[in-house]
């Protein structure tokens, strides 16, 4: 006997179907598997053989076959232990295979038969709604997260027996299933109540516990109105890191498409369970600068994401960013420039999203403190050699470069919790609120949603500015020798500061805001104070 049992299988971040066909036939007994197949797929056929034992049926004397149909794509992870198990049952006739149609099956077996959770998940599920498959039957563990997507309905399972008891009572298909089968083979439903408690939470974070850093926090809400990548420099104790880990709270909210975007690259991570099913805030990483290159833009044997691609559509934050050996900040640039990360081997190339925001904070020197004479003690070259580390591409990349000065020990005695202590996350959220507003209405359209993406050919369309504004910006630029690139971030910074003031002209005020967020990397990098 034949059968065909659809499954689902990843390729980095995108998801195809597979078929598993299985032919039972009289021959030299055994079970062989093809269809260019990964390790851990071969392996499935003694954990298959002996889940079916322990649910009631043993492979009898005959030549079974399972191919994992396309056969030239390489087959990788333990999802496809299910299906198999399944097309096997069929094939020797142990259950209908009317129970088959228009189902697809994903999971891993344990020796007892246990349906075990599996990684990816959500994209899966996605392709087959595309495709038109009507149900899903997946692990108990990865139901309500598959429940995340609309128009394909979603049955967990906790042990291959259930499920084989469910199946039998399929006889004349799914519409016609039975009370017994409806019972033990009940949809998920996932209520946008439910999926609301089992999204992520962050926890509550506010600018207002940072006191004396109002222009600090200024340049936070700019950044974080244009999507800009931002540099905090500055001595230790400044505020630098609680800035950092504070801009996704006055961040935009994710859409639904960005929601299942970056959830998607959680699943295939197997970062999503049952107690989270749905990033609904924007991601917050936060890697150590000892990470290494594989982790960070994503790669290994079997290609994941790094940790790049999960700060997609959120921030990225690197604190100590001398730290990080150069060529790993290096690894940035073409994710910054392209917003994907792409990852080549010998039997394929991974693409993977990178559109993330970066926020880096770094010390002036080793010892934190240059260029006070009284506390620093490096010499010049310590200096030149510590900022060395951060490459002229990679700065040239951060539109916004601003220091952090020291605060007055004064000026904290008597801050206690509830007192006044400047902007915000409320503030600041709501000053976002409003230029973000102003940039949907400008890119409606367009495919732009942050000042930041507006590429160089569309710059004069949407940060026109009068002749005296032009004046001035390239006066001060050429007295910079800035890039052409330092010229197009300007205005596109220029023009997020002019949102937040809800102005659709660019002031020279604006300009001139817009040309401080880079008084620190002319004092630091190019000598000049």
């Amino acid at each position: 006997m034949y059968s065909s049992v659809c499954t689902g299988a990843l390729k980095g971040l995108y998801a195809y179907l597979v078929h598993a066909e299985v032919d039972a036939a009289s021959g030299l007994p055994g079970l062989e598997m093809v269809g260019y197949l990964a390790g851990e797929v071969k392996e499935a056929r003694e954990r298959v053989r002996v889940a079916l034992k322990n649910a009631d049926i043993t492979l009898p004397p005959m030549k079974i076959t399972v191919n994992l149909s396309p056969g030239d794509v390489r087959k990788d992870g333990s999802g496809f232990d299910l299906p198999i198990a399944v097309g096997i049952a069929a094939a020797l006739e142990k259950i209908p295979g009317q129970a088959l149609e228009d189902t697809l099956f994903l999971g891993e077996l344990g020796l007892d038969g246990t349906v075990r959770r599996v990684k990816g998940v959500l994209p899966i599920v996605q392709e087959a709604a595309r495709q038109g498959i009507k149900r899903c039957i997946l692990p108990a563990e990865n139901a309500m997260e598959g429940a995340v997507v609309r128009g394909i309905q979603v049955i967990g399972v906790e042990s291959l027996g259930q499920l084989i008891s469910g199946l039998r009572s399929c006889v004349r298909g799914w519409d016609n299933i039975s009370d017994m089968a409806e019972g033990l083979l009940a949809p998920v439903q996932a209520t946008p109540e439910q999926l609301l408690a089992l999204s992520d939470r962050q926890p509550d974070l506010d600018f207002g516990d940072i006191v004396g850093q109002e222009m600090l926090k200024r340049s936070a809400a700019v950044a974080a109105a244009g999507f800009h990548n931002m540099l905090i420099i500055g001595p230790p104790g400044t505020g630098k890191t609680m800035v950092g880990k504070r801009i996704p709270g006055i961040l935009p909210p994710m859409t639904l498409e960005e929601s299942l975007e970056v959830s998607n690259i959680y699943s295939v991570q197997g970062l999503l369970d049952a107690s989270k099913v749905l990033i609904t805030s924007r991601p917050f990483m936060q890697p150590h600068h000892t990470i290494s290159a594989q982790a960070l833009s994503g790669g290994g044997r079997i290609p994941k994401p790094g940790v790049i691609s999960l700060a997609h559509k959120g921030v990225l934050f690197l604190d100590e960013l001398p730290e990080f050996p150069r060529p790993i900040l290096d690894m940035l640039r073409q994710p910054l420039e392209e917003k994907r990360v792409v990852v080549a081997r010998a039997y394929g190339s991974y693409q993977y999203p990178a559109d993330f925001m970066l926020v880096a904070a770094m010390n002036p020197c080793p010892c934190g403190y240059y260029p006070d004479p009284n506390k620093c003690s490096c010499t010049e070259a310590d200096v030149r050699r510590y900022l060395g580390h951060v490459s002229g591409p990679v700065l040239d990349r951060i539109d916004i470069c601003v220091e952090a000065p020291a605060i007055n020990v004064k000026k904290l005695r008597g801050m206690g919790k509830g007192l006044a202590s400047g902007l915000t996350s409320r503030d600041m959220a709501q000053l976002v609120g409003v230029a973000r507003t102003m940039q949907e209405r400008r890119f409606a359209e367009t495919g732009y949603r942050f000042n930041s993406e507006i590429r160089s050919g569309d710059i004069r369309k949407f940060c026109q500015l009068g002749i005296s504004e032009e004046r001035m910006l390239e006066q001060a630029l050429e007295k910079q020798g800035a890039s052409a690139r330092a010229y197009h971030r300007t205005l596109r910074t220029a023009r997020t500061v002019a949102d937040l003031a809800g102005c659709k002209k660019i002031g020279r005020a604006h300009l001139a805001e817009a040309l401080c967020y880079r008084m620190a990397d002319e004092k630091y990098w190019k000598g000049k104070s």
